[in-house]
This record gives structure tokens, sequence and C-alpha cells, in this order.
């Protein structure tokens, strides 16, 4: 039913039905479709080999297989009840398995292949470096690397969501590209609550320079700048909301509803993720130092701050929005090898040096 399931995870199950389309298992009738061939399509995902378009492929990542999973699952339940073109759902005998990653015994490479955090010099690179090659990309950046936001949601935070008197922001939505729609979507977050993220004064200072900054191109750009508007549509049992800009010579339809978006190219059309994405493959590309930098990795400087700075994990886990503490604790907790190095030189201290 996809009146309960996010924009996003919508999309996701139908990428994942066209490419189960392309199988030749989409050809063969329900009651022909046994639990061997089903076993075979999903060891195929797994493991990788020749797929029936003649190009071999390497096995897909243990969360997409689960993707697939899910909606053969439905579909074979839809099938045995309430429509009863089957009399029994053969993904019950499937056995999901995975790849194993193989280590080389032999190799003389650093192994620790956890994302680090940011330093504070690098940070300050990284925007030195915006500064002249895409100084739109810095609000966004900044808003990630002091509040831990993901690239949808610093996108979609809107002014109405920051409060400087309090300082906090309240994390209600995400944007996204649509490729099948051919538009961005507004939609809620990835776990489809609202939370609250405090922030401290140097992220006050930010904002209040940032909205200082969109009043004077306002007034530059006069009738070339730009609103940002989205617009429900409605959609079988569900509603999404597609993210429209116009400039004021354009006609506003009667449908869209105008929203104050934070952050904001200079002509006011908001900096999207797609471009900000751009602007990180940009950055490393070119910044030494930053080589596979991508927008996550300010998520995870700003979580091992917080955590090597002896702020509580379930403080952490409900700042960042994650289902539970355990996830925050096993992404992030051991991401510095500083950090490392710090507990185990703690043995020394107690049975003292030798």
């Amino acid at each position: 039913k996809t009146g309960t399931l996010s924009n996003g995870t919508v999309e996701n199950y139908l990428g994942t039905i066209r490419n189960i389309k392309k199988h030749p298992l989409a050809e063969r009738k329900l009651k022909n479709v046994t639990s061997e061939h089903l076993q075979s399509f999903f060891d195929l995902l797994s493991f990788g080999g020749v797929h029936p378009d003649g190009k071999e492929r390497k096995g897909y990542s243990k969360d997409y297989i689960h993707s697939f999973s899910a909606v053969m699952q439905q579909s074979f339940r839809f099938a045995v009840f309430p429509k009863q073109y089957i009399t029994f759902n053969p993904m019950q005998y499937i056995k999901l398995r995975y790849q194993t990653d193989e280590v080389d015994l032999f190799s003389d490479e650093d192994m620790d292949g956890n994302i680090q955090p940011i330093s504070r010099e690098d940070y300050e690179r990284l925007l030195a470096y915006l500064k002249k090659k895409n100084p739109a990309a810095i609000l966004p950046i900044q808003i990630a690397y002091y509040a831990g936001l993901r690239i949808g949601e610093a996108c979609g935070l809107a002014w109405q969501d920051v409060n400087l008197e309090e300082q906090c922001l309240t994390i209600r939505r995400s944007i996204r590209y649509d490729g099948s729609k051919r538009k961005y979507i507004i939609g809620p977050t990835k776990r489809k609550k609202v939370r609250i993220v405090d922030f401290g004064d140097t992220l006050v200072e930010i904002f209040r320079n940032a909205r200082k900054e969109q009043l004077k191109n306002r007034m530059q750009y006069g009738e070339l700048y730009h609103t940002n508007y989205y617009k429900a549509v409605k959609e079988k049992n569900r509603v999404y909301y597609e993210y429209y800009c116009l400039d004021r010579t354009e006609e506003v339809p009667a449908d869209y509803k105008e929203i104050s978006f934070v952050c904001l190219r200079p002509d006011g059309c908001l900096e999207l993720p797609t471009t900000l994405g751009t602007v990180c493959r940009k950055v490393a590309k070119t910044l030494e130092g930053f080589e596979g930098f991508h927008f996550h990795q300010l998520r995870h400087t700003y979580t091992s701050n917080l955590l090597a700075n002896g702020a509580a994990p379930k403080d952490v886990q409900e700042l960042l929005g994650h289902s539970d503490v355990s996830t925050t604790m096993n992404v992030y907790a051991h991401s510095t090898r500083d950090a490392k190095r710090k507990s185990v030189r703690l043995l020394d201290k107690v049975v003292g040096n030798d």
C-alpha cells in the first residue's frame, strides 16, 4: 500500500519492479514460478554473473537485494490472498545469501576503510575553495557541518524551521530528484519523523548573515529574483509535492504554494541536492586531501565531533534522526583512528609501562 510508504521508498520499489520486469522470470505465469526459479534469481543478484541481457555484472548490495525481496514477498502474498491466483507463496522457501568480503592476507595496504571526519583545518580549506568556485554550496555545507543534516534535509530547510531565539531547527522535510517524473519532489525525512536539532552561536551568526545576503540579492535582482513554490499532487492513495521556481515576471498558478527555503542561489532559486552532489564530486577530484569526499561526510564529522567531546549517544541519535542508538554507535563511534588509539592507550594508564 503506497499510502503507508514515503515517496522515496515508493520510487525505490518502482525502480525495483522495472528491473524485475527485465528478467525472463517476469515472463512466466505465476503458477509456473517455482522456488528454484526464485532462488536462482536471488543468487544471481547476490553473487553476480551473466544477466539475461548478456552482460556480466557484480553482485548487488545487501540493501538492494532486500528491496527485491520485499517486492517479491508482497507480490506473491497478494497473489495467494486476496487474489487467490496461486495456492502458496514460493518466496517463503527462499534463502537470501550474500557475498562475503575477501581479505588479502598478504597486502601491505592500510585497511582502515572507515569514513574519516573532516579536520577543522580541512573544513576551512573547503570553505575557502567553495568561496571561489561555488559560493552557493557554502551554506548547506555549513549547516551539515554544524547540525548534521542529510543533503536533502539541508536543501529542504525553510526559514520557518529556523528558530534563532531558541537556537534550534525543526527538521520536517527533505527534497530529492525523481527520475521517473523528472521533477524535484518535497517529501518527509528518511524516518518520516519530525525532529528538533539544536545548534550553537556559530550557526546563529551564519543564518543571520545568510538572511541579510538574500535580502540584498532580492533588491539587486529585482523582477528577475526567483520565488520557490510547491504543488500538491494526488496519485492514487498518496500525495506528493513537486518543487517549482518562478521569477517575478511569471504568472503563478493558483495551486502553487510559496515556501521560503534557506539554501538559495543568488537569483533566489533553491540550491538543489543534485547540484550539491556535483559540487562535492568536483571537490573530491580537484581539492587536495578531499579524495572521495561526499556530502554525507559532513554528517559523519558532526557526529564524530559530538561523541569525541562527550555527548551522550542517545542525544546524538535523536539529533541525527536515527531509528535506534546502535545505528549511531555502529556507524560513527569507531570512525576515527585517533579515538581508537586513545582507547587502547587507556590500558597503559591502568597497568603501567613495563
